[in-house]
């Protein structure tokens, strides 16, 4: 199912750029503007440098976000050529020398991709499926919360876009936002512990629809070549049957192709701690846990127990929400 897999929204918007001309309030183009909106946005604390700057992604301020990421795409790269057989070529009378159609963007984009919690609520539990209206109500519900957090951020940079001139309310932004999307079936995931449960499809019943008419008509063919007219006990004529059994083998087959493709379609299942609180407290402890290792070398039993005890104490496994990594932060040891 596009945009939908493992609990999490791939959330993917393209937002058409204003016209490049300079625009008469600054000398720049209003693709360049959103380039220098995008640059002044501050990133999340992932280094030592970026930490000591005391500022943080405002995506960070979002209890879903995974991921996020924002840039100008100004237009489609070319891959080259198509490959085709020389052979064909000639015999085609494709000439290598004529330049083929080159795919181009009419204007340039502003694109958003974000790996969110598939939820309305912080901290909800991940789904295993949603309709496509859920779907939209969960990037309606995130789009919220983004303007709540980073409205002049926001605004900084689709101030350059075709259409967000409208855009008043957060209620105005989601539905700029759900205008813009564009569903991926390209999502990006490595959360999992262990493998999920991967779908299974229902081989022998699938080969049976199919070769049940198949046998039929095979049959009904080769009667009718020996120059049988009729079926054996159920009297129908040879060629009637194999028309008939043809036309069953191509509807049983098309029928388990689609259901193997829409199996296929289904998303993978959430594991028990993909959600956003779950994956920051994992990072905490990981950090704090490995501290608490190297200072306990060389403790006696008795000593450790009592130490251990009051890491758990501390440290609150259990609780995901206190004490915890901050969002954007990398070294949890200042937490």
């Amino acid at each position: 199912m596009p945009d939908l897999d493992s609990g999490h929204i791939f959330l993917t918007t393209f937002a058409p750029i204003l016209d490049s001309g300079a625009q008469a309030a600054q000398p720049v183009s209003f693709t360049q503007a959103a380039r220098i909106a995008l640059a002044k946005m501050p990133t999340a604390m992932q280094s030592p440098a970026t930490q000591k700057s005391g500022t943080t992604s405002p995506f960070a301020a979002s209890k879903r976000t995974h991921l996020a990421r924002m840039f100008v795409l100004n237009d489609t790269i070319y891959n080259g050529r198509e490959s085709k057989n020389a052979l064909l070529s000639i015999l085609s009378r494709d000439d290598p020398a004529v330049s083929k159609p080159v795919d181009r963007l009419n204007t340039s984009y502003l694109v958003f991709c974000a790996e969110i919690d598939a939820v309305t609520e912080d901290g909800a539990a991940l789904p295993d499926q949603l309709n496509a209206q859920e779907q939209r109500d969960v990037r309606r519900s995130y789009a919220c919360s983004l303007w709540e957090t980073m409205e002049a951020d926001l605004r900084a940079v689709y101030v350059n876009c075709v259409g967000f001139d409208t855009v008043r309310t957060a209620d105005d932004f989601a539905d700029y936002l759900d205008r813009c999307h564009v569903p991926t079936t390209m999502p990006f995931h490595d959360y999992y512990l262990e493998p999920p449960a991967f779908n299974k499809l229902p081989w022998s019943w699938l080969l049976t629809l199919v070769v049940v008419p198949l046998l039929f008509t095979l049959i009904a063919f080769a009667l009718r070549i020996f120059g049988v007219g009729s079926m054996p006990l159920i009297g129908m004529n040879t060629l009637t049957a194999f028309l008939l059994g043809l036309a069953l083998t191509a509807g049983a087959g098309a029928l388990a192709a689609r259901f193997i493709l829409s199996n296929g379609d289904k998303p993978l299942p959430p594991a028990e701690f993909d959600d956003l609180p779950s994956v920051l407290k994992s990072l905490y402890l990981q950090q704090h846990f490995a501290d608490f290792v190297v200072e306990a070398q060389g403790s006696s039993p008795q000593d450790l127990h009592q130490q251990f005890g009051e890491f758990l104490k501390t440290h609150k496994p259990r609780d995901r929400n206190e004490p915890t990594q901050i969002p954007g932060v990398i070294d949890a040891r200042n937490c």
